[in-house]
């Protein structure tokens, strides 16, 4: 009886292996057609090709197509150093936390190629459209959050702080990445450039501070 369950032990972690080798390779094909020229041709059977495994064995491990994009989302986001955002929302120093926070979305736009096409491309196709603006929306928040920060310790009119918002939203994106990067610009001066223009839109928008109150006498010349 003992042998019989050492079998059957054997044989399950045999095909746990097999299953999280297979999901692997689903996973990379994925990415890979999707970060190609044509992402509307990335069907799950064309996936399944591409990995080398049956278009059964895709459902089994995902369920279903926007499932399989969320996968390959949050691995984009794993390799690109997404997975560094909590850490930079529970900086004490706002501002300081708002300067990482726009630094790990400029790494993030220049770690992998494929981050650039999938951006690029994501219109082909309207379920990853909406994914990819779903996963957008994730750094508005991330933004906001720390603008209202601002907004709170009185830094920030309640105008300013949206329109701050927006702002950041804008600079951080892959678009205006894209567009930095063209031409003989290296990707440490485009993230540069980005951060410069994010810390002025910071500037532009913080509340001015209150007047000083003369300290010399009224009538009479400072001394």
């Amino acid at each position: 009886m003992k042998k019989s369950n050492q079998k059957r032990g054997y044989r399950s972690a045999v095909r746990e292996e097999a299953a999280s080798e297979n999901r692997a390779r689903v996973l990379a094909a994925a990415i890979e057609l999707l970060g190609g020229p044509d992402i509307s041709a990335t069907s799950m059977d064309a996936i399944a090709k591409s990995a080398g495994v049956t278009r059964l064995t895709v459902y089994n491990q995902f369920g279903s197509r926007g499932a399989l994009l969320e996968e390959v989302f949050d691995e984009l986001a794993r390799r690109g150093g997404l997975v560094r955002i909590p850490e930079a929302m529970t900086m004490s120093d706002t501002h300081a936390a708002l300067a990482r926070l726009i630094e790990i979305f400029c790494d993030f736009w220049q770690s992998d190629p494929a981050v650039d096409r999938l951006n690029r491309t994501a219109s082909m196709d309207e379920e990853f459209a909406a994914a990819l603006a779903a996963r957008h929306e994730r750094r508005r928040l991330a933004l906001s959050a720390l603008v209202q920060r601002l907004e709170n310790a009185g830094q920030l009119t309640p105008e300013n702080s949206l329109a701050l918002t927006d702002t950041l939203f804008a600079l951080t994106s892959p678009e205006l990445y894209r567009l930095l990067s063209s031409g003989r610009r290296k990707t440490s001066a485009t993230s540069a450039l980005v951060k410069r223009l994010c810390n002025a839109a910071v500037g532009e928008f913080l509340s001015q501070p209150a007047p000083q109150a003369s300290a010399a006498p009224s009538g009479k010349p400072d001394r």
